[in-house]
Formats: C-alpha cells, sequence, structure tokens
C-alpha cells in the first residue's frame, strides 16, 4: 500500500488553515518557520481587469521514488514498506552543516526542511504517522475549511478522483512519482459584477 494526498485546487482559497493546523499539531513556531512541513503557495497571473490567483498545498509527497533518500549520506531517510510513507531519523541526521542537506537539493518538491537553529536536523512531513495509526486523517487534511485536501491509498484516491497529475504550480516528477492526485483549476476567476 502507498498512503498519499489529494488535492483540489478548484476549492483551496489560500488560508493557510492547512499550514497552521500542522504547525499547531506538531508544535512548531506560528511565525514563519523556516521548517514548515506544508506550505501553501500563490500563484498570480494576468493584470486588471483579468487578474488570476491560485493556490498550491505542498508538503512531503511520499514519492513511490524520493530522491532524498539516495542523497542521504547517513542513510536517515526511509520509505515505510507498510504504507510508503517516507520518514527521517532525527539520531542519525547528521544536521543541514554537517552534510550540506543534499536531501533538500535533491527533492524537486523542497519537502526537506531545517529549522532555523545551527546545525538543525532534516525534518517534514510523516503524514501524520501517530494520527494514521489512531485511525485519524492528517491534520492538513481535517483542518481544511474547504475540504481540497484528502489522504488515504494513492490507489483509492485515485479510483475516487482520478489520475490528475500536473497543475498550475506544480509539476509531477515522473523519476520520483509523487503520492499525490490533484484536480487543477484551469479557468481563470471570472469577475461577478452587478
Amino acid at each position: 500500500m502507498q498512503l498519499g494526498f489529494y488535492f483540489d485546487q478548484t476549492r483551496c482559497t489560500g488560508c493557510d488553515a492547512c499550514t497552521i493546523a500542522c504547525k499547531d499539531w506538531h508544535e512548531h513556531d506560528l511565525g514563519s518557520d523556516p521548517a514548515d512541513w506544508r506550505r501553501v503557495l500563490e500563484l498570480s497571473t494576468g493584470a486588471y481587469p483579468k487578474p488570476s490567483v491560485r493556490y498550491v498545498t505542498l508538503s512531503c509527497l511520499h514519492c513511490a521514488q524520493p530522491s532524498c533518500v539516495d542523497a542521504c549520506p547517513a542513510q536517515a531517510i526511509e520509505k515505510r514498506p507498510e504504507d510508503g510513507i517516507v520518514i527521517v531519523s532525527s539520531e542519525a541526521c547528521l544536521g543541514r552543516d554537517v552534510c550540506g542537506a543534499p536531501c533538500q537539493e535533491a527533492c524537486p518538491y523542497d519537502a526537506a526542511r531545517f529549522g532555523p537553529e545551527p546545525a538543525s536536523k532534516m525534518q517534514k512531513c510523516d503524514l501524520c504517522l501517530e494520527r494514521w495509526q489512531e485511525g485519524n486523517l492528517p491534520i492538513c487534511v481535517t483542518a481544511c475549511p474547504m475540504r481540497a485536501l484528502d489522504a488515504g491509498d494513492i490507489d483509492e484516491l485515485r479510483r475516487k478522483y482520478g489520475d490528475g497529475r500536473d497543475m498550475p504550480g506544480f509539476v509531477y516528477s515522473a523519476a520520483n512519482r509523487p503520492a499525490l492526485v490533484v484536480k487543477a483549476r484551469t479557468e481563470d476567476l471570472k469577475l461577478i459584477r452587478k
């Protein structure tokens, strides 16, 4: 089995509830912590009178072939065979200042994150492993007021939502094969005038 995420770009309003819930659940600083495990990116295109804004929320995508695993010189990153979740051992991680963070450079989605402190260790989304073990969805999924996120077995997500792979602001890596299904927002927002 491979667990993964579904993201509906047509529903996302960029409210950051997913990022705030993630930080709160994992007891991270609610300020501009560089170790954000989930991020919301804003994509602005066009100009007046036809502006367009789209959002993309990203975390570790628990790729079928995670390049961070091979890049780590300490073998501190592994892919769990039972559910496909990519996890990091903070005890085994050498830290950014020692190894130079090749895991961060290898990830096409900037999921390998490091805190602000000197010699910080790599950290990232673990798909709320402890919540899965209790039978609950990841906190980012339950926090989304627009229901733009879902998580589960990637094959079931594909049966339920289709097999969308690309969207504005995200390109599917065939080499990494991220565990993500997307529904892209391809049309521009229509301005309603009264």
